[in-house]
């Protein structure tokens, strides 16, 4: 299991180096990447919530750099494209994020276990669903079809998965915190909170010094 971002580069992106990526897969987080990946995942979240204000939220500001930031700095709940991805090694299935899915709502999957809610992350076409049946756990790839591959686990097995995804996303963060303070000053506090709240933890979980 791995937290990973869905890679969409937006058009002309020049505000920081972002690392060569092929759109339309996923970058996995965790405390390995790369200071390349580290950027390009900072971009990709912010670039998930760079949309134009509406309602409450204040207008945009002239710099481009001030601009891009702002829709994550300003959301109340800032999202991103992604989720976690379930691999069988054995088999070589992969249970990826399905249109409905965002990496802030990967806790839901803590609910999967704890009361056997049923997951969906998809709509028609594909439809990825995580479902619980007593101590098992099965992962349809795409409900939409009655042959889809599937990957059943135990409880046990999720929830040890989680807690290493959760381990992954806390040590990416201490790397976007060291990225934020050093390379954009002046945004690094409220970057890093806005991460913080993107990935499901408090401010005060990133490391001290980051």
């Amino acid at each position: 299991m791995q937290p990973v971002l869905e890679i969409c580069v937006p058009d002309g992106f020049a505000l920081w180096p972002v690392a060569e990526i092929e759109p339309f897969g996923f970058l996995p987080l965790s405390g390995a990447l790369s200071p390349a990946e580290v950027r390009t995942a900072v971009m990709l979240i912010a670039g998930c919530n760079d949309i134009d204000p509406d309602g409450d939220r204040p207008a945009r500001p002239a710099g481009a750099l001030d601009s891009f930031l702002h829709g994550l700095l300003t959301f109340e709940a800032p999202f991103a494209s992604g989720g976690l991805r379930v691999v069988d090694d054995s088999t070589g299935v992969g249970f990826v994020p399905g249109c409905c899915d965002g990496l802030e709502d990967w806790r839901d999957w803590y609910r999967l276990v704890e009361d056997g809610s049923v997951l969906g992350f998809g709509h028609d076409p594909v439809s990825p669903v995580a479902e619980c049946f007593g101590d098992t756990v099965r992962l349809t790839v795409n409900a939409e079809q009655s042959d889809s591959p599937v990957i059943e686990l135990s409880v046990a097995e999720i929830r040890h998965l989680l807690a290493g995804a959760e381990q992954d996303l806390a040590d990416f963060l201490a790397l976007a915190a060291v990225w934020a303070s050093e390379h954009v000053p002046d945004h690094g506090a409220p970057v890093t909170a806005a991460l913080a709240r993107v990935l499901g933890f408090p401010v005060s979980a990133v490391p001290r010094g980051s």
